[in-house]
């Protein structure tokens, strides 16, 4: 189907949808990077997300899901069929007498949040303060910094599964393990979940998210645009740490770079492609297996096109 009748069909059946056509991915991912999605929705009700769910299956029509686009690469030909950014952002808190009981929508930001519950008084939310990505790309991915994951806190999650039914499942059923749930390779859409969290002391919580935040900025290469930690860490090593040892920092294609702070984030120093970074990760995954017997994968996902052997 042609780009200008998915289009057409978009816009005939969401009602509050912003619908885009040839969207620079660039826009979208921290890393700056990436060619244009056919069409790009930024999805704002359950409803709409539905309608795209049904309207894809129908029609055999490429559907990708993009959260905040924090953990992700895309490639440089681009996105083929619908992109989908789900933007819900409510939330709700519910004070019992030993915990909050929290429900928030997929798209609202991990940082925005652990604001708000800072403000309630309400704790354990304080390792995601930093993490740049949203409820539902944290889920999917069981994002986690500091001792803390997300597996830990939730206890139910809701998605639409690939017929558009909404589905709640409980937090054993997420499968979660490190950097990894149930929700990778399924056609699922997260669209809500339910935290139970603990009370706590504002000046305690506070002083914990500034530490993390100060950690951050001293030991992390923030400041340049990257997709966080690109390689998952090891079962016996520091990915980093060796990726340092083996003298990697500062290598460079175009402006794709190993970080001169942090051995473990790629970054964009300027205008590098995604085959900059491709082939950055390529020579650090080999350089570290010949120097050290290692193999090391991928944490960021890379999206588009398929490139072969990248996601491994």
């Amino acid at each position: 189907m042609e780009k200008s009748e998915i289009y057409k069909l978009l816009t005939k059946e969401l009602n509050t949808s912003i619908v885009k056509i040839d969207e620079p991915m660039s826009k979208h991912t921290n890393f700056k990077i990436g060619g244009n999605a056919d069409i790009f929705v930024t999805a704002k009700t359950i409803d709409d997300i539905q309608s795209i769910l049904k309207l894809t299956k129908e029609h055999q029509i490429p559907l990708t899901v993009l959260g905040n686009g924090s953990n992700v690469l895309v490639l440089d030909k681009g996105i083929r069929g619908i992109v989908l950014k789900v933007a819900l952002n409510n939330y709700t808190i519910e004070k019992k007498e030993s915990y909050a009981k929290i429900e928030v929508e997929a798209g609202v930001l991990l940082g925005m949040l652990a604001q708000i519950l800072l403000k309630e008084q309400i704790a354990n939310f304080e390792f995601a303060a930093g993490i740049p990505g949203t409820i539902g790309g944290a889920i999917k991915m069981n994002a986690g910094a500091y001792g803390g994951e997300i597996k830990d806190i939730v206890k139910s999650v809701t998605y639409l599964d690939e017929n558009a039914n909404l589905v709640t499942i409980s937090n054993e059923k997420c499968m979660f393990s490190y950097r990894h749930s149930i929700f990778f390779n399924k056609k699922w859409v997260i669209v809500k979940a339910i935290f139970e969290l603990p009370y706590g002391n504002t000046e305690e919580i506070k002083q914990k998210m500034d530490e993390y935040a100060q950690n951050r900025k001293e030991k992390q290469p923030i400041h340049l645009p990257s997709a966080g930690s690109t390689f998952k860490r090891g079962e016996d090593f520091i990915t980093a740490k060796i990726i340092d040892e083996c003298g990697l920092k500062g290598f460079r294609v175009g402006d794709a770079q190993v970080s001169t702070m942090h051995a473990g984030f790629i970054v964009n120093i300027g205008n590098a492609t995604a085959t900059n970074v491709l082939e950055v990760i390529e020579h650090v995954k080999q350089v570290v297996l010949e120097k050290t017997g290692k193999k090391i994968e991928l944490e960021i996902e890379v999206l588009g096109d398929l490139y072969k052997g990248v996601n491994k």
